[in-house]
């Protein structure tokens, strides 16, 4: 906005403003006088232009921007642990509170899952969490452990939050407006829970299910008094629950809400562990609809991962000189990752996802030493395949 306000600009307009009749040579008194305050004003204009362009959104730094978006309830996302499984041996032993070291990484033990299977924390919080899997050595002696050994990633540690995608989470925060229970209200709750890469809000996912068919008639109402002093008690109870909330009409299709997400990791499948904690966040099934959770009383709320499916190539490749499968095959398998990485990470603005055939044999000859690819097939078709909004395209194996 400034940029004509150099040095040399301002210096000279402030020269003019002087008589001709005084010396205005330079290293006459006046040049030098002028001078010195030409450089004053136009470090003022650059520390203007900074100003200026830190009080908008679109081009404010981050520290900037964060001050900002404070006028919207908004702050970056800070930096979390991850959550990992942990297997000791023997099972019988209590490693509750321990802590334990994989190369520059330390980790606690936080709870148990099953008899020698724990969940255990990273330490250090960011996506380092996620880079180790294997052994590990106890910090403190631990009578009688035997082994330890990491397998799983259930909750990815992430970083903070990038500027640029807490700069478009600003700009989105003036196109849409979450309040009691409406579709933002659930992209902005979960997509705050750790691990959570994205998600799909379904509303009425059940309306396929029509509330007059629910309604017991003559012959079920039969078949439920003849049946009901038979049953253990716990069975009449809940049988007897779901009829009279159907003979009275009570069932209804509405305030049924799918929450499909896939992890931060990879945009993957998103683990148990992870889906439970979601699920407690949201609408904890003890209480399913009571609006113990963040979801508003009435809202019975599933939590699902996406589905993830395979995806298996067979085609026909012609090489270069010097170069085979043996020698290219680990490039190619990485080219044909990164495609699919690049589907999931748009599957949550997309209704449906498509794997294409044209891109797939763009990649692969984008791989150095291919030459031609031909018969391109995907899970033995030589059609695109298209996806379900509620599932995932995953690697598969590669042949040709």
């Amino acid at each position: 906005m400034y940029e004509k306000e150099t040095y040399e600009s301002i210096l000279e307009r402030m020269l003019n403003r002087v008589s001709d009749k005084l010396d205005k040579r330079p290293s006459s008194v006046i040049y030098d006088t002028h001078s010195a305050a030409a450089i004053e004003l136009q470090l003022l204009y650059i520390e203007l232009e900074y100003l200026i362009k830190n009080s908008y959104g679109d081009t404010a730094a981050r520290e900037y921007l964060i001050l900002l978006a404070k006028d919207r309830g908004l702050a970056p996302e800070t930096a979390t642990k991850a959550v990992l499984k942990g297997v000791f041996a023997p099972a019988d032993i209590d490693v509750t509170g321990k802590r334990f070291n994989i190369g520059d990484m330390n980790y606690v033990v936080t709870q148990q899952m099953l008899p020698g299977q724990y969940q255990v924390q990273c330490e250090t919080a960011g996506t380092a969490g996620n880079q180790y899997l294997g052994d590990m050595m106890p910090i403190d002696y631990i009578d009688r452990l035997q082994t330890a050994q990491l397998t799983e990633i259930l909750i990815p540690g992430e970083d903070d939050e990038d500027t640029e995608a807490f700069r478009q989470r600003y700009f989105d925060s003036f196109n849409e407006r979450s309040f009691a229970g409406n579709q933002m209200a659930y992209l902005e709750a979960v997509k705050k829970i750790d691990g959570v890469g994205d998600l799909k809000v379904t509303r009425v996912w059940n309306g396929d299910i029509r509330p007059a068919k629910m309604i017991p008639d003559a012959n079920v109402t039969q078949w439920y008094d003849s049946v009901l002093g038979e049953l253990d008690t716990e069975v009449a109870a809940w049988l007897s629950a779901v009829y009279t909330a159907a003979y009275e009409k009570k069932l209804t299709t509405g305030g049924t809400v799918l929450i499909t997400v896939v992890n931060s990791l990879d945009f993957g499948e998103a683990t148990d562990v992870l889906l439970d904690k979601i699920q407690t966040e949201l609408d904890p099934v003890e209480n399913a609809g009571e609006g113990a959770g963040l979801a508003p009383i009435g809202h019975v709320v599933q939590v699902k991962s996406a589905e993830p499916v395979a995806v298996d190539i067979k085609a026909n490749v012609t090489f270069l000189e010097g170069y085979n499968w043996s020698n290219t095959q680990t490039r190619i398998q990485e080219a044909l990752s990164s495609y699919l990485l690049e589907l999931r990470k748009e599957w949550a603005d997309s209704p449906y996802t498509v794997v294409r055939i044209r891109q797939i044999e763009t990649r692969i000859l984008g791989v150095k030493g291919v030459l031609d690819i031909a018969d391109t097939k995907i899970n033995g078709s030589a059609d695109n395949l298209t996806l379900t909004g509620c599932q995932i395209p995953v690697p598969g194996g590669v042949s040709i």
